[in-house]
């Protein structure tokens, strides 16, 4: 019985080894957990990748060049460094991110963190500078069910929708004449400085006016930054038609919906639901539907909502729809993890009573051996008469 004692180097050595044992059974008994909303994830990102698989065919078939260099997945939503209608500079790893169909999903998670339902409003803020974002957009919007009231600048980034001839509007003509999308921009501005293309040549303008008017969609061109701010307002009001609009997304640096450069630091990138009062130098579009209490969306800063939703930067080649921890993420199995802290606190439990008794059977000897001792003092202590 000795041998099985809590101090016993063997009862010590065997409880070492079940707790190593318990430890490797857990760690290795790890399973993959769909995330919530699982299925509408997978939705919207099988839907944005048949957009750019689309977008991609239609450009091939109309004899494009495809840059296996700026374009290593070759999904032809990577334009030009510089043409005529390139506004700003651009972060040629940012685009190729953007590609990753699964952003899509990440669309989903935080319409549905923004709590909104089948048929509920959104207004959005497109640019030309992030169109496979553009198309993540969209996609979430389709799988949900959601009324989207699209505003466009048509001007774009570096290695965005920069090509004069297949504008971010040309894009969204494509797939809506596809049957792949069932909306598109209702109404589109220049882009660039002040909203008016200012910093472009006036060919590189009249280019992108051009795009506008061929796709049949409402020009926003006023004198003023101010006034385009106002003039976007305004037609996000007329066409909810009195209904609530219940979020607004905004995607890429466009001027007239952030007002300026430095709020769209100063705004987090994801949702916002409450958007804090702080001294913006000017309220563009995304300010003033924050502080009306509308749940914002910013899609800006590429590289935080990939380390918030682990997604990969720049993957070569491209993610296949269903692919990241938006979708699972490996957890414990709470079987295996149950079953081994069982079996470890019975053999635990076991051993304690073991060398409970073996106490207990010690104390009852020593107890028994003291009543003899005292029996036989008490004996030798009787006088004899």
């Amino acid at each position: 019985m000795y041998k099985f004692r809590a101090k016993s180097n063997i009862v010590l050595g065997v409880l070492s080894l079940l707790a190593l044992l318990a430890f490797i059974a857990v760690e290795n008994g790890k399973v993959d957990v769909k995330q919530e909303w699982y299925s509408q994830k997978l939705e919207a990102a099988k839907l944005a990748k048949l957009a750019a698989d689309q977008l991609r065919d239609y450009r091939l078939e109309n004899g494009v060049f495809i840059d296996a260099i700026n374009d290593p997945n070759q999904t032809a939503l990577i334009g030009q460094e510089f043409t005529l209608i390139t506004t700003d500079r651009g972060d040629i790893d940012a685009k190729l991110t953007s590609t990753n169909p699964n952003f899509a999903a990440v669309i989903v998670q935080l319409l549905k963190e923004a709590d909104l339902n089948r048929g509920d409003q959104v207004a959005i803020a497109f640019t030309g500078s992030f169109p496979a974002l553009n198309l993540s957009v969209m996609a979430a919007i389709e799988t949900l069910g959601l009324k989207p009231i699209i505003i466009t600048s048509v001007g774009a980034s570096n290695f965005g929708a920069n090509d004069p001839n297949f504008t971010w509007l040309d894009m969204e003509h494509v797939l809506y004449e596809s049957n792949i999308f069932h909306n598109k921009s209702l109404a589109a501005s220049i882009g660039g400085g002040h909203d008016l293309g200012r910093g472009l040549s006036p060919e590189g303008r009249t280019l992108i006016v051009d795009a506008i008017e061929r796709n049949n969609v409402e020009l926003i061109n006023e004198n003023h930054l101010e006034s385009s701010i106002n003039r976007r307002l305004e037609i996000y009001d007329r066409q909810s038609q009195g209904k609530p609009i219940k979020a607004y997304i905004n995607v890429g640096g466009g001027i007239a919906s952030l007002g300026n450069t430095i709020n769209g630091k100063l705004i987090p990138p994801g949702l916002t639901e409450f958007l804090p009062m702080r001294n913006f130098p000017v309220k563009g579009v995304i300010i003033e539907m924050g502080q009306k209490g509308i749940p914002i969306i910013h899609l800006l800063n590429i590289k935080k909502l990939l380390e918030a939703y682990d997604l990969p930067y720049s993957p070569i080649p491209l993610p296949q729809p269903g692919d990241g921890g938006i979708f699972t993420q490996e957890k414990y199995s709470m079987l295996v993890t149950g079953l081994s802290t069982a079996i470890l606190v019975i053999v635990i439990i076991f051993v304690y009573i073991s060398e409970r008794r073996h106490h207990q059977l010690g104390t009852d000897v020593v107890a028994s051996s003291e009543k003899t001792t005292t029996r036989q003092y008490e004996t030798e202590d009787i006088p004899i008469l």
